[in-house]
C-alpha cells in the first residue's frame, strides 16, 4: 500500500443514498465530478453498491484504485478487539477492495455485539423483536482496547492505511492521546455555520489531528428526518449566505463549503444524489475563489451551537439518550 496519498479536501458522503441508485451515483461522481474521496460506513447499509460503482469506474479506466481515498467506519457493536478486524474485513469485502485508506471509530461508545449472520448492518437496537427493544450498551469494552485493535489494522494486518475517530470531543481525544501508539489521523465531526465548534477545531489543529466535517451544509439532510430541531430551513437559506454567494457568482453551497475549508477544516463531506449538485460542491475547491475576512466573520456569526446528529437526542426513542457531547 502506498502511504504518500493525502486525504482529498472534497469528500463525497454516501449516507442516505438509496441502495438502488448508489452504484450509479458513485460511478458518476467519480467520472464526471472527479470525486476521489468516498466516505462510507457499515451503518449506511450500501457499501456493496458503493463498491459496484467503484468497480465500474476502475474497470472502465476512469481511475485506478490508488487514485481513490476510501473511508469506512467501525460500528458500535464491533468495538471488542476480537471483532474490530472482522468488521473492517467485512467493509473491505463489501466494497470490493483490498484495503481502506482510512478506518474510523464511528461513535465513542460500544453496544452489544450482533453477529453478521443475525443482522447486518446491526443498526442501533440490539434486538428489534424484544418485548421492549432498545439500545444495549457493552460496558466491557473500554476505548483503549478498541484503539489498540484499530492500531493492529495498520501495523499487523495492514487492512487500513490510516485510522481515526468520529464524534469525539476534546476530553476523549486527550484520553486517546495519552495511550495511543498511532495518533488518530482525523476526527470526523459535524461542522457547519450553525455548529462551528471553533474550540474543537483549534485543539485538533494544535495536537496534529485533522478535522473532517460531515453535514457541512447544515440541516438540509436532517429536515426530512425531523432531526432539524424544528428549524424547517437550512444554512443555505440564510440571507447573508445568498448575498456572499451572489457577490462571488458562486452558489450558497459552495460558499458554506469554502468557509469550512478556509478556516482550517481539512476536508468536507457533503452528500447528494444529484450529479449537478455533486459537481457544484466540487467547485468550492477552486483556487480562484476566496472569502474575505469580513465574509468569513459574517458566516461565523451564524453559529447557534445547534447539533443535528446527536445520540443524546435521537436515541431517546430507542431506550435512552446517549449524551456524548455533554
Amino acid at each position: 500500500m502506498s502511504v504518500s496519498f493525502e486525504m482529498p479536501t472534497m469528500g463525497f458522503g454516501t449516507w442516505k443514498i438509496p441502495r438502488n441508485i448508489t452504484a450509479t451515483v458513485v460511478y458518476e461522481a467519480i467520472k464526471f465530478a472527479q470525486i476521489r474521496h468516498l466516505d462510507c460506513a457499515c451503518d449506511y447499509g450500501n457499501e456493496v453498491e458503493v463498491g459496484e460503482g467503484i468497480r465500474r469506474a476502475i474497470t472502465e479506466g476512469v481511475v485506478r484504485r490508488e487514485d481513490l481515498w476510501i473511508t469506512s467506519k467501525l460500528w458500535n457493536t464491533y468495538h471488542s478487539p476480537i471483532h474490530v478486524a472482522q468488521a473492517c474485513r467485512k467493509s473491505i469485502s463489501d466494497l470490493g477492495i483490498d484495503y481502506l485508506d482510512l478506518y474510523l471509530i464511528h461513535f465513542p461508545f460500544a453496544t452489544k455485539f450482533v453477529p453478521f449472520e443475525t443482522r447486518y448492518p446491526p443498526e442501533w437496537i440490539f434486538d428489534p423483536n424484544a418485548e421492549s427493544p432498545g439500545i444495549e450498551m457493552d460496558w466491557s469494552c473500554p476505548m483503549h482496547l478498541t484503539w489498540a485493535a484499530m492500531e493492529d489494522l495498520v501495523t499487523t494486518t495492514r487492512l487500513a492505511r490510516h485510522i481515526g475517530v468520529c464524534n469525539f470531543n476534546v476530553q476523549l481525544l486527550i484520553d486517546i492521546l495519552s495511550y495511543c501508539t498511532i495518533r488518530p489521523y482525523c476526527n470526523q465531526v459535524e461542522m457547519h455555520p450553525y455548529l462551528s465548534q471553533n474550540a474543537l477545531l483549534d485543539f485538533c489543529s494544535r495536537v496534529g489531528i485533522r478535522c473532517v466535517a460531515f453535514s457541512p451544509l447544515g440541516s438540509s439532510s436532517y429536515i426530512e428526518l425531523n432531526m432539524d430541531q424544528s428549524l424547517g430551513k437550512g444554512v443555505l437559506s440564510e440571507p447573508i449566505i445568498a448575498t456572499i454567494a451572489a457577490s462571488h457568482q458562486m452558489t450558497p453551497a459552495q460558499v458554506v463549503l469554502k468557509w469550512n475549508l478556509q478556516r482550517g477544516v481539512h476536508a468536507v463531506i457533503p452528500k447528494s444524489s444529484q450529479l449537478s449538485r455533486i459537481i457544484e460542491n466540487s467547485g468550492s475547491c477552486s483556487e480562484t475563489f476566496h472569502l474575505s475576512e469580513d465574509e468569513m466573520a459574517a458566516i461565523s456569526q451564524l453559529n447557534k451551537n445547534i447539533r443535528f446528529n446527536d445520540p443524546g437526542e435521537f436515541c431517546k426513542s430507542m431506550g435512552g439518550a446517549i449524551p456524548i457531547y455533554n
